[in-house]
């Protein structure tokens, strides 16, 4: 489901060097090891964190619940990255507004970028996807969608300027196996995070 256009038709241009841009700065760190010695590392920081959180994103796990044959799916979207130049598949997700709470954020990004509307739950603790990398963390959300409630019947994305997603739900039941099935027929890649996720739960149903 896409209102814009499918992420598959990006491509890259060039890349060029940059040495501090608008959303993302790269840092130098002066540290000493455990043995004393002096070390230097390379980071990268987001520069839109808000002091509201404390915490740059949320990375959304929307469960569709339909109470007429509890049926349980999950939302994917599709997105092209410029830095994997590959079509990503993820989880919902999204930056924290400043003054915005984690729970707002989750809903709110989950109506922006898939149409479907529904109840924060709960969260996890603060995650750092990549802490080799750079210090930019978040949470996971639990976001519950009824989809008989009324404005779930045609959900209908938010996009911004200059997104282009498509909107996939896939039964939780069978999500590793689905995930791939996708990717060997769309040639495209999955975030580290939602292939972690499919493979924690297919781990728990086959042990």
């Amino acid at each position: 489901m896409s209102t814009k256009g499918s992420p598959y038709d990006a491509k890259i241009v060039n890349v060029e060097e940059s040495p501090n841009g608008k959303w993302i700065q790269t840092r130098k760190i002066n540290y000493t090891d455990p043995k004393g010695n002096n070390r230097i590392w390379e980071m990268a920081v987001r520069t839109t964190r808000t002091e509201t959180t404390n915490i740059d994103a949320v990375s959304i796990v929307s469960i569709l619940h339909n109470t007429k044959n509890n049926s349980k799916d999950i939302v994917i979207v599709k997105q092209f990255r410029p830095p994997t130049e590959h079509v990503v598949l993820e989880l919902p997700a999204g930056l924290i507004d400043p003054k915005e709470s984690i729970e707002s954020t989750a809903e709110r990004e989950l109506i922006e970028e898939t149409g479907y509307y529904g109840k924060f739950s709960k969260q996890s603790l603060v995650m750092y996807s990549d802490p080799g990398l750079t210090n930019a963390n978040m949470v996971l959300a639990y976001v519950d969608v009824d989809l008989n409630d009324p404005r779930n019947q045609n959900p209908t994305p938010q996009l911004e300027d200059g997104e282009f997603i498509e909107t996939i739900t896939l039964p939780l039941n069978n999500l590793l196996g689905s995930l791939q099935d996708i990717m060997d027929k769309e040639g495209c890649t999955i975030d580290a995070r939602l292939y972690h996720f499919a493979v924690g739960l297919d781990l728990a149903k086959n042990i």
